[in-house]
Formats: C-alpha cells, structure tokens, sequence
C-alpha cells in the first residue's frame, strides 16, 4: 500500500470552482503562510464555471504523484468528489469536521479533502485541512479494504 502519510515536500494541488473560490483564497494563504507549496489548479474568480473542469486536473495531480494530495471546494463537495473519484488512484473524501478528515485519512487512506464551501466556516475548513495532512493511514484493518476500493 502507499505511504501512510503525506510528502510535504511535494505541493498541495487545490482547486474550486465559483462556490469554492472564496474558500480556496483562504486556504492557500493559510497553507502558504504555514510555508507549504500550493498549486492552485483554479478557479480564478467567482464567475461561474463547471466544478470538473478543475476537479479533473486536481486529481490528475494527485493521481501521477507529483503532488502530495488534493483540496476541492465547491458549495456542497459533492459535484467534485464524485467527479475526482472516478480516477483509479483517487479516495476523494467530502468531509465537514475535523473528526471526518481524521477518519478520512485514517481508515480510508483518503488522498483529496473534499469541502462543501456552503455548509462550513473557514476556520473550519483550514482544521479539517490541518488534521488531513497530519493524519496518518492506519493500516492494518482498514489496508485491505481500502485495497477493493478500486475497479481493475
């Protein structure tokens, strides 16, 4: 199984779309100002726009190992999370607490944080960023599991 926590060595790859924009402004200064490498793969403005057309190349990212793992924000996460989960090498979770991510990482080995701009607080959404990162894939129990998720 993969490495059981991130490389912050690599960038963090990040993108929204119009709902989500707001947000991502905020954590990438917030990941910046902790003097993490970011890669925003957009949107650049509240314009509407379609959220795949950001998801896509964010889980690519993610996907070809060049990044350490993935930030989506869109109003609910779902629109994002179901389009980068359809890359084999992608476990997009939509989390709202700090509790989720942790699960996220812990048992699912998750590798994008999925965040629904519309039903969070910006402080929340940089905690559940924080304990995302920090937290460690637990093996073990959930290494299996996670081994079916995808389809070959």
């Amino acid at each position: 199984m993969e490495q059981t926590t991130f490389d912050l060595s690599l960038p963090i790859a990040i993108g929204s779309d119009h709902a989500g924009f707001d947000y991502k402004e905020e954590v990438i200064s917030w990941l910046e100002g902790k003097g993490i490498q970011v890669k925003d793969f957009g949107t650049y403005s509240v314009d509407s726009v379609d959220y795949p057309d950001f998801a896509h190349p964010v889980a690519s990212a993610v996907e070809d190992g060049t990044h350490a793992f993935g930030i989506l924000i869109c109003g609910s996460a779902n629109g994002v999370a179901i389009t980068a989960n359809k890359h084999q090498g992608i476990r997009a979770a939509i989390c709202w607490g700090d509790e989720l991510a942790r699960l996220a990482r812990s048992h699912n080995n998750a590798n994008v944080l999925c965040i629904p701009a519309r039903f969070v607080s910006v402080p929340t959404a940089t905690e559940m960023v924080d304990v995302f990162m920090s937290t460690p894939f637990e093996g073990g129990r959930h290494e299996n599991r996670v081994k079916k998720i995808a389809c070959m």
